[in-house]
């Protein structure tokens, strides 16, 4: 399984140049290759990403939180999800690690 070249653009763009506030990866069947399902703006809130998830299907999913410290500073943090209703079977979680890993070699 592999990772298409846009959901590592994609990733990039969410990382360093802060195009996107969440990337929503899945796995394309036919092709064999993690895709990129949605992306929301850096505007939209993490109510928006999670009622971007579906309900019976796993994905993977990135979010970039922004907040600020104690000390006033401005920060941001990626967190990496992987979205695995409790009906799916250990394929599908194997899937979601395999794109981690690759998704962030690519970084």
């Amino acid at each position: 399984m592999g990772v298409a070249d846009h959901s590592k653009t994609t990733f990039l763009e969410l990382q360093r140049k802060k195009v996107h506030r969440y990337v929503i990866f899945k796995i394309d069947e036919k092709k064999k290759q993690v895709v990129v399902e949605k992306t929301g703006g850096p505007a939209e809130s993490y109510d928006d990403f999670s009622a971007s998830l579906p309900e019976n299907d796993c994905r993977y999913a990135v979010y970039d939180y922004d907040f600020v410290t104690d000390d006033n500073c401005q920060k941001s943090k990626i967190f990496f999800f992987a979205w695995v209703p409790f009906r799916f079977s250990h394929p599908c979680q194997d899937a979601i690690r395999n794109i981690e890993r690759q998704l962030q070699k690519g970084a």
